[in-house]
């Protein structure tokens, strides 16, 4: 193992949440390296907002922006390149990448995000992120009273309704199937006049990821501007639990308040660990979890 191959820190993923972690570990003067392999689960999306400084930017832009501001920090490096492996060394971690790189580290910051399973909709994909999506605080002011659908069923749906009604009166939850909201939630949902339609959903009719209606099995048809929807996920990365770390019943990786998982030395930020999907709350976390390594390290080193 080169020296130049050994590192205090290494950041697995190299979005909002990895780069703000490397910003705080850079200007701790921590020997960093970051691996990314250039596939943010936002990457189609038109435009970020609710982030203050960048709002309406793309996530490209701001990204961008982001890795240029660490890069000046220069005992940064980043790596292209995807972690397929992680085992505990006797000093710490060793990462394998997919084209067999070894790197060592003392300790590991996982910010690499999670994957969205996107259901059997044909269009559903294709506009996840520009006209089919999550969070009304992220995307909910540039579809404001326009004619917008939950695609959600059961509590979920309910939630989304008691939400999104803020920001639009005309809303209708399909259920892509039959209900399984309570009666005392169905009844709630229709006193605020929201309808309920449980046909099946065959896809969605689109221009460019933007949505003009959906069809269902039955080939009647419904025109919408928006549809809110939580596809189910799955970790992008397995080497977390190849450590050991724990999952939370969400599916998330537990951690403290400081970021910190089960397995000593190792962190986790971003959507990999929090159900808060935004890039505003990824730069946060990343940013606690740099500065605590950083902390515990100073702790270790002053014995």
């Amino acid at each position: 193992m080169r020296d130049r191959d050994h590192f205090d820190v290494i950041i697995i993923g190299g979005s909002y949440a990895g780069l703000s972690a490397g910003m705080s570990l850079g200007r701790a003067l921590r020997n960093v390296l970051i691996i990314d392999s250039g596939k943010p689960c936002n990457l189609q999306t038109p435009h970020s907002h609710n982030f203050i400084t960048q709002d309406g930017k793309t996530p490209k832009e701001i990204s961008t922006l982001a890795k240029q501001q660490v890069g000046k920090y220069d005992t940064v490096r980043f790596y292209n390149g995807l972690a397929t492996a992680g085992t505990k060394t006797a000093s710490g971690f060793q990462i394998t990448t997919d084209t067999k790189n070894i790197f060592t580290a003392k300790k590991l910051i996982f910010a690499t995000g999670i994957k969205d399973i996107m259901p059997d909709i044909a269009g559903f994909a294709a506009c996840w992120g520009i006209s089919v999506i999550h969070c009304p605080y992220c995307h909910g002011y540039e579809v404001k009273h326009e004619k917008t659908g939950i695609l959600a069923n059961g509590n979920v749906a309910f939630h989304y309704a008691q939400l999104i009604r803020n920001w639009t009166n005309d809303l209708t939850i399909f259920t892509n199937g039959k209900s399984t909201l309570t009666q005392e939630e169905t009844e709630k949902i229709r006193k605020h006049h929201i309808e309920i339609v449980e046909k099946e959903i065959s896809s969605i009719n689109h221009q460019n990821g933007y949505m003009e209606e959906i069809i269902f099995a039955d080939q009647s048809t419904f025109g919408l501007k928006a549809i809110y929807s939580r596809p189910s996920f799955e970790q992008h990365c397995g080497i977390p639990e190849q450590l050991g770390c724990e999952l939370n019943e969400q599916g998330l990786i537990k951690v403290d308040m400081f970021q910190r998982t089960t397995v000593e030395g190792v962190f986790a930020c971003g959507d990999n660990a929090s159900p808060l999907r935004a890039v505003a709350n990824a730069v946060s976390a990343g940013n606690i979890a740099g500065s605590m390594v950083n902390n515990g390290m100073t702790e270790q080193a002053f014995k």
